[in-house]
């Protein structure tokens, strides 16, 4: 199989994350930029990256990157490139575009080239003058940074966050992605037992439910590389087989999920049995002050509320005060939260061990990380 070179995305703050991902799967050539991981692998590689990639929110197919100052230019070396070995002559292409610091900085420009060029090589290869673009789909990107123009094809379709098991959402619920790579940060493995107290829709106990019983996120989802005639289907069944057959079953996991809202806890009841881990989360509708911390050296990782409105401000500020004092009771439970109050570690009442800047959505936030106490040696 051929050598190709693949970039997973992924929102910034969390590539350390996909970068050791993509390590255990076993991937080489890896170097790590803003928001962005690239890796070197075969054809296999894009169904095992998609199946199993959990921070990541894309996979792209790198077809190639050279500086690009004009518009002929950016013509001539984007028909250069190999289009032919991936499209088909009934591929349905589009063209996304961006640029930062660059020449040529109009982004439709850059995409209608790109499209240009791409149909001009496509007319060689198929001695065709006009394509139907009703088979699989292709989108490419030219992504322009100081003057270098990379050119992908997404490999992934919908947004690997989109797992498949969210049917329902309450307001502001956290990306799958995000959740993973909250729990991946944090000292949690399935042996400890893990509460979130504002479990919304149930994001962050179903990522480590998953997570837990090494479930591959893209387990029960399609991708839109999956229809590329390029790529067998025997490789998908295989990748797909072998994340199956790794899933541990026998696993008992004490993850406990709570919030006030009874509605809340009632769609992520559903969200837990559509991803197929109800069995392992207790939840529960209470006060964080009575949710259930059992046992020692535990993980309380959250997405409490932020408090948008003028009226709600005050109203956040004292809930972090309570939340603060009620975890103080727990000095071995390490504790994690997302928050976009610059003032949090103040209300907490603590210092955070540890911070780390990330991105709920649009929104810059900090994850607060709060060690306990370590088990005596």
């Amino acid at each position: 199989m051929k050598e190709i070179e693949l970039i997973a995305t992924c929102a910034a703050g969390i590539e350390a994350m996909v970068k050791r991902e993509v390590q255990k799967l076993g991937f080489k050539d890896i170097s790590t930029e803003n928001g962005k991981v690239t890796f070197k692998g075969d054809l296999s590689s894009i169904a095992k990256a998609n199946i199993n990639l959990r921070c990541a929110d894309r996979v792209l197919l790198k077809i190639g990157e050279f500086e690009a100052l004009s518009f002929e230019e950016l013509f001539e070396k984007t028909k250069a490139l190999p289009w032919d070995e991936w499209i088909t002559v009934d591929g349905k292409f589009t063209v996304l575009g961006k640029s930062v610091k660059s020449k040529l900085f109009s982004i439709s420009d850059c995409q209608a080239i790109v499209k240009k060029a791409v149909v001009e090589k496509l007319k060689t290869k198929y001695n065709v003058e006009w394509f139907e673009e009703t088979g699989p789909e292709y989108t490419i990107q030219v992504s322009l940074l100081k003057n270098i123009a990379t050119l992908t094809i997404d490999t992934s379709g919908t947004a690997l966050h989109k797992r498949g098991y969210r049917k329902r959402i309450v307001a502001a619920p956290i990306k799958e992605t995000l959740a993973a790579a909250m729990i991946m940060i944090s000292y949690w493995n399935k042996s400890k037992p893990l509460l979130d107290c504002f479990c919304g829709s149930g994001t962050i106990p179903i990522e480590a439910a998953l997570i837990g019983k090494n479930i591959a996120p893209g387990l029960n989802r399609t991708f839109a590389s999956q229809e590329w005639s390029v790529i067998d289907k025997s490789i998908w069944e295989k990748e797909r087989r072998i994340a199956f057959q790794a899933i541990d079953q026998d696993v008992e996991l004490k993850i406990y999920a709570s919030d006030i809202d009874p509605e809340a806890v009632e769609l992520a009841r559903e969200n837990a049995y559509e991803a197929g881990v109800d069995d392992c989360i207790d939840f529960s509708v209470c006060d964080f002050k009575n949710a259930k911390v059992k046992g020692d050296y535990g993980v309380v990782i959250s997405n409490p509320p932020y408090g948008e409105r003028i009226s709600e401000k005050k109203e956040v500020e004292n809930l972090y005060k309570d939340l603060g004092k009620f975890l103080k009771n727990y000095p071995t439970w390490s504790k994690y939260f997302l928050s976009p109050v610059e003032k949090f570690e103040r209300l907490y009442g603590k210092k955070a061990s540890k911070k780390r800047k990330l991105f709920n959505g649009n929104i810059k936030v900090d994850y607060y990380q709060f060690f306990g106490l370590q088990p005596p040696k």
